[in-house]
């Protein structure tokens, strides 16, 4: 079996437009925790294209498993770390002391989020095709492999 990074890239640059979507109707929970799942399916991607599996939902986490080779912006660490908080409490009404969970979470919270995931598919995007024009048998991504590329 091939090396599946860009299939799980894809569905990371998916998952965010399913974040907007959501965001644009009014379902700030669901656009909360679809930003979450893009970042993640995207660091998830990264340890892929260099040669390792990864595991776990903690967008922090897999960004310090990377390899040592790639560094990692304090500040995109500090956004992961916002976005580990949309895995669970988005979805479950026991996350929260009352209400459900679309009582929580609004435009501000989705936006952040939404701009976050955005910042970490953006950053890994250029990681990916980094790791393909240095011929490290990465997969990488470019403009020709987004989905309606030409």
């Amino acid at each position: 079996m091939g090396n599946r990074a860009m299939d799980w890239f894809r569905q990371a640059e998916r998952d965010l437009e399913q974040a907007e979507d959501s965001r644009r109707a009014g379902r700030h929970e669901w656009a909360c925790f679809a930003a979450q799942q893009a970042a993640e399916k995207a660091v998830k991607a990264l340890h892929l294209s260099c040669g390792q599996e990864a595991w776990g939902h903690v967008i922090a986490r897999l960004l310090q498993e990377l390899p040592e080779t790639i560094s990692v912006p304090p500040d995109l660490m500090e956004k992961a770390r916002v976005l580990d908080n949309f895995y669970i409490p988005p979805r479950y009404p026991n996350s929260h002391p009352a209400g459900a969970p679309f009582e929580h979470y609004g435009p501000l919270q989705s936006e952040e989020a939404i701009r976050y995931a955005r910042e970490i598919l953006a950053f890994v995007r250029a990681q990916m095709a980094g790791a393909g024009s240095r011929g490290s048998g990465g997969a990488g991504v470019g403009a020709a492999d987004r989905p309606g590329a030409s």
